[in-house]
């Protein structure tokens, strides 16, 4: 899964990585090194301006809410549920089956956070001596240093409440696109702990490399088996994953500190 992620990107430089032709810049964003849901995120996305007369797409770079509401929700309260779809069951579900061939986007990532319980944590719960262990955060992030740009899909929700040109009328929403977790060797592995990315957890967004950028943007492309064919996972062994403070842990942290690496796990022994 994806349940938080770090973005501390200049919008600019996002612009120009992914060769952006529109972006406002009173949509800027903070750097945010503890993404949670229902944050506001940046996202690429194609589609033609708004109240232009030229309405080919255009290449944009827009701020969204993530936990995406469906169009047909009669409220937004479960938005919060759906920061994550499922790569093998996106085209089947009533929520993400439309924005799947006519919205989808990329969500720009320095990487993501994911929790492993510590082997001697583990073995306190089944001995019913901690009910809640405490796990050990990593970050997971491009082994060469790259943006990470998880597959993402968008969708706008109307405020029946509220009269239109009201600035809050319309909700702009996301979900991050997840699949299984390699299970090959990480580019680079810690010196203590995991040795891929399913040793840290069974799932993790997918990754689209800088060659399906433009497939996966261009909305022409609507055939439901051609855009299938877009969630294929990356090819292995492009990321690395380390240990990160616990601090991560708590969403009213938040600065570079965050993703400093450590030389050991906080918790315990975990392989």
């Amino acid at each position: 899964m994806c349940g938080r992620y770090a973005a501390s990107r200049r919008p600019e430089d996002l612009a120009g990585v992914f060769e952006v032709e529109k972006w406002e810049p009173e949509e800027t964003l903070a750097p945010d090194w503890n993404v949670a849901p229902t944050k506001e995120v940046y996202a690429i996305l194609e589609r033609p301006l708004k109240d232009a007369e030229d309405r080919r797409p255009v290449r944009q770079l827009r701020a969204l809410k993530w936990g995406l509401v469906p169009s047909w929700s009669k409220t937004p309260e479960g938005g919060a549920r759906m920061i994550n779809a499922r790569a093998e069951t996106v085209h089947e579900k009533p929520s993400f089956r439309k924005p799947l061939l006519a919205r989808r986007c990329i969500l720009p990532a320095d990487g993501y956070y994911e929790w492993v319980t510590g082997a001697g944590e583990r073995e306190l719960e089944v001995e019913g001596k901690k009910k809640r262990p405490r796990k050990q955060p990593y970050f997971v992030t491009p082994a060469d240093g790259s943006v990470f740009a998880m597959a993402g899909l968008y969708e706008f929700w109307r405020d029946r409440t509220l009269p239109d040109g009201h600035p809050q009328a319309w909700w702009a929403t996301c979900s991050v696109i997840t699949t299984e977790a390699e299970q090959g060797p990480l580019g680079v592995a810690p010196a203590e702990g995991p040795r891929s990315l399913s040793d840290i957890h069974p799932r993790m967004p997918l990754m689209l490399t800088q060659d399906r950028w433009d497939a996966w943007l261009d909305p022409a492309r609507s055939e439901l088996e051609e855009v299938r064919g877009l969630l294929e996972p990356p090819p292995g062994g492009l990321m690395r994953a380390y240990p990160v403070t616990t601090a991560v842990s708590n969403v009213r942290n938040n600065g570079p500190e965050l993703l400093e690496e450590l030389e050991a796990p906080e918790v315990g022994t975990l392989f």
